[in-house]
C-alpha cells in the first residue's frame, strides 16, 4: 500500500478532472499526490480555481468549458488513461462536455460528487445536480458520494440504504457511500452493487476533521483499479490508504486537518 514504483518501463496512467485547491488539502492536489503513492502516473485537467483555505471555500471560479474540452480532446488522443477520476465540475457546461467526451470510451470512471464544501459552502446549483443524475452517474463505474451528497444526489429520500440503491438505479454501477457525517460510533461505509447492499466497512472514527479525505478515497481506488486490482479489492484498500492518511494527518492552517498522503515514505 502506498508504494510508488519507480522501476516499471511503464506506470498505469490517471486521469484527474477536478479543482485547484491552493491550500493542497484537496482537488487535484490531493488527487495527484494519492495517484503517485499508489505507482501511477497522474495526469490533471482543472475544472475550476477556488479561493479557499484551510477553514472553507470563499469562491468557485469555473474554467471556460471550451478550454477543458479542448485540454480532454487532446490529452485523450496522446495518452489513454487507464482510468478516470472526476470531482469538483464547476459548471453545467463542464459536465456537458466530460458526458460527450466520456460516453461509451471504455475506461473505468470513479466520480466524487463534490456537492459542497467541508466548511458548508454550495458549490452546485439544482441545474448541475440534475445534470450530474442524467450525465454523469450513468457513464460512472463507481460513485463515491458522503452521506449528505447521496441524500441530495435522491431528493425525498434520507435512508441511505434506499438512496444507494436509487443511485443504482440512476445508472452508476456501484456506489459508496461514505458515513463520516452519520453520528454512529463507527464510520460506516456502504457500498451498493447489482440493486443491493453488498458490504458495509467500518472504521475507527478519528478525533478530527478533514480537508481532502473524500479526494483521496476516490482518487486512490481509481489508482489501484489501474494497478489490475479488482474494483472490490480497490475499494477494500482504498479505504485502509485513506484512514491510514487521515490517522497521520497534520493541521497546517486554523481550520480542518490535512490527510497525510505519503504517510508510507516516513515508515519505509
Amino acid at each position: 500500500m502506498g508504494k510508488t514504483i519507480l522501476n516499471k518501463p511503464s506506470q498505469p496512467v490517471v486521469l484527474t478532472i477536478s479543482g485547484h485547491d491552493p491550500s493542497g488539502g484537496a482537488g487535484i492536489q490531493a488527487d495527484i499526490e494519492s495517484i503517485f503513492s499508489q505507482g501511477c502516473q497522474p495526469c490533471s485537467i482543472i475544472t475550476a480555481l477556488t479561493v479557499q483555505d484551510s477553514c472553507d471555500i470563499k469562491s468557485v471560479i469555473p474554467q471556460p468549458a471550451k478550454i477543458v474540452s479542448e485540454q480532454l480532446k487532446i490529452l485523450m488522443a496522446d495518452i489513454k488513461p487507464t482510468v478516470i477520476k472526476i470531482g469538483l465540475i464547476g459548471s453545467l457546461e463542464i459536465v456537458n462536455v466530460i458526458h460527450e467526451q466520456l460516453e461509451g470510451c471504455g475506461i473505468p470512471i470513479i466520480f466524487d460528487p463534490v456537492l459542497a464544501s467541508g466548511g458548508g459552502t454550495e458549490l452546485s446549483n439544482q441545474s448541475l445536480i440534475e445534470s450530474i443524475q442524467t450525465k454523469l452517474l450513468p457513464i460512472s463505474t463507481l460513485i463515491t458520494p458522503n452521506s449528505i451528497e447521496a441524500k441530495r444526489l435522491t431528493p425525498d429520500l434520507d435512508d441511505l440504504d434506499e438512496c444507494g440503491i436509487k443511485l443504482l438505479e440512476m445508472g452508476c454501477e456501484q456506489v459508496l457511500i461514505t458515513g463520516a457525517h452519520e453520528e454512529s460510533k463507527t464510520v460506516d461505509n456502504r457500498l451498493y452493487q447489482q440493486g443491493k447492499l453488498l458490504e458495509t466497512f467500518s472504521w475507527n472514527r478519528l478525533p478530527h476533521s478533514y480537508h481532502g479525505s473524500g479526494c483521496t478515497l476516490a482518487s486512490t481506488i481509481a489508482a489501484l483499479l489501474a494497478q489490475g486490482l479488482p474494483i472490490f479489492a480497490a475499494i477494500n484498500e482504498a479505504q485502509e490508504f485513506t484512514w491510514q492518511s487521515l490517522d497521520n494527518g497534520f493541521r497546517p492552517g486554523k481550520g480542518q486537518y490535512f490527510p497525510n498522503r505519503f504517510f508510507w515514505a516516513a515508515n519505509d
